[in-house]
């Protein structure tokens, strides 16, 4: 996720005025403006398939709704393993949807802070403050981060993805305040086998900011509110299996042509109208937006092909 580009410049991030949050609220608006409806917490229970073909969703509070096209953005294990009967999917499909890696590694903490938290290694007036920060001094204190997720344990010393985005939008705290966004590897989705429990929530969490106050002193007097997002956390909110915020590894195996699975990277789907635009599609997780604009291309262009209507009385050979 890194080899992205913001004007020209790779591997560089952009920040949004407002918060992450102003993002989907212009995404909102766009869609509203162009005569779209959203509905929040109305939660599809499957979807609706008649001879092979969605023909809408059913609500978990048994409500239907019908429409041409069913489009998805959950996760291809959610589509296809919780949202549609097996009887509906090809065998050797089934097969590599559960066989599609999906182990979420990462974590997140967000902390609300009384004031501009000081580095000794730093100038006051750093630029680094405006920029994504690391604790990093080799590649073998990253390896030992990830071998203690490979192990089933959130990392004891983990690799820290650190921004402070009110240096750049002051409006995001109040006046003087200042709010730390925490990128967190690794977290497992399950430790040692089993759910999280908030002994381990809270673990997860000292071993940022323990990491954090090694290098600035002063820093846990700093804190005002912490918010922490486990695995356990981001899939029971935002419906992440597994808590992978890139809705699938992104290997090698599954990449380009095999995401989500060979045979099905137009982000067509084995039924009729039921279609993919989410990151467990080509070409994977990020905020840019090309899964869901590669999949309308796609849907556009199906919906512009002619469609043959026959009579009972005449074959086509």
């Amino acid at each position: 996720h890194y080899m992205g580009e913001v004007d020209g410049s790779i591997g560089a991030w952009g920040y949004a005025r407002g918060g992450m949050g102003a993002v989907t609220r212009a995404l909102a608006a766009s869609f509203k403006a162009s005569g779209g409806t959203i509905r929040t917490g109305a939660e599809v229970d499957h979807v609706l398939i008649r001879n092979g073909k969605a023909k809408g969703v059913v609500l978990a509070s048994g409500e239907e709704i019908f429409g041409k096209l069913v489009i998805s953005n959950a996760d291809v294990k959610r589509t296809f393993l919780k949202l549609v009967e097996e009887k509906e999917l090809p065998d050797i499909f089934l097969r590599r949807v559960r066989n599609f890696k999906i182990r979420g590694s990462s974590g997140k903490v967000n902390i609300a802070l009384d004031s501009l938290p000081e580095f000794p290694a730093l100038p006051k007036d750093s630029p680094v403050y405006r920029a994504d920060m690391h604790f990093t001094d080799s590649i073998e204190r990253m390896e030992r981060a990830y071998d203690d997720w490979k192990a089933g344990r959130w990392s004891a010393d983990p690799f820290l993805d650190m921004m402070i985005p009110t240096t750049l939008d002051p409006t995001m705290a109040p006046p003087g305040k200042h709010f730390m966004s925490c990128f967190v590897q690794y977290a497992p989705p399950k430790i040692d086998g089993r759910d999280w429990t908030d002994a381990d929530r809270d673990g997860f969490a000292e071993s940022v900011i323990s990491q954090i106050a090694q290098y600035s002193p002063g820093f846990r007097d700093r804190i005002v509110h912490m918010e922490v997002r486990t695995p356990r956390e981001i899939e029971a909110e935002v419906g992440l299996t597994e808590g992978n915020i890139f809705q699938g590894e992104l290997t090698f195996d599954q990449l380009l042509f095999n995401r989500p699975v060979p045979g099905y990277a137009q982000y067509r789907s084995p039924i009729g109208g039921l279609y993919m635009c989410g990151s467990s599609t080509h070409p994977g997780g990020g905020v840019m937006g090309a899964p869901g604009r590669n999949a309308a291309a796609e849907i556009l262009r199906d919906l512009a092909k002619p469609t043959l209507h026959m009579s009972p009385a005449h074959d086509v050979i």
